[in-house]
């Protein structure tokens, strides 16, 4: 059975609550392919069959709720040095490099709008302790976007799914990149500019 199949299942029989425990893995490091099951939840809202806006806070939801159980793994292992070699090592180096570069609260919000990265930054905000509430609200912005973006591309894209998903996955994370780029480079000239 593809995974393409089981994600289609589990959302055709559970509705919201199969996009909410789908997305919680995805977002505790476990590889669940977020992409697809945003977007066959978009494609079952599309058909009528859930609602779009619930399906969008389902995802949400279930992202959160995965990244609060990685934060907690990551304020205990705080001393532990990450295991090296690994997609995950590699993952977990590209998100304390936009921590040390950004600073923890721009590293996770924008870390949630790139593939991979999004799903493991929440590791080494719990191993440098960002306050709990700050790091729920940026991973909801964060995870909200992600999931609006792919949910509502499902349902534009219907049965044409799978053929749109690697390119709604890179112009959604360019897009949101980029948009959170521009809103940095603002917010700086205006901190640099006299009152």
């Amino acid at each position: 059975m593809g995974i393409d199949h089981l994600v289609t299942s589990i959302i055709a029989g559970w509705g919201a609550l199969g996009v909410f425990v789908l997305m919680v893995p995805e977002s505790a490091g476990i590889v669940v392919p977020s992409e697809v099951v945003l977007l066959l939840a978009g494609v079952t809202a599309g058909r009528g069959q859930m609602d779009l806006v619930t399906a969008m806070a389902a995802g949400t939801a279930g992202n959160v709720v995965g990244s609060w159980v990685l934060y907690a793994v990551g304020a205990r292992t705080a001393d532990r040095p990450p295991p090296s070699g690994s997609h995950a090592a590699r993952a977990l180096e590209r998100c304390d490099a936009l921590l040390a570069r950004h600073g923890a609260s721009r590293a996770v919000f924008l870390a949630r709008l790139m593939p991979l990265a999004r799903s493991f930054v929440s590791l080494p905000a719990g191993r440098v302790r960002m306050p709990l509430v700050r790091f729920t609200l940026l991973t909801t912005a964060g995870c909200a976007l992600w999931a609006i973006a792919f949910v509502g591309a499902g349902a534009l894209a219907g049965d044409s799914w799978s053929r749109v998903g690697a390119g709604v996955r890179d112009v959604t994370a360019a897009a949101l990149l980029a948009a959170a780029a521009v809103w940095l480079v603002r917010r700086r000239r205006r901190a640099a500019t006299p009152a």
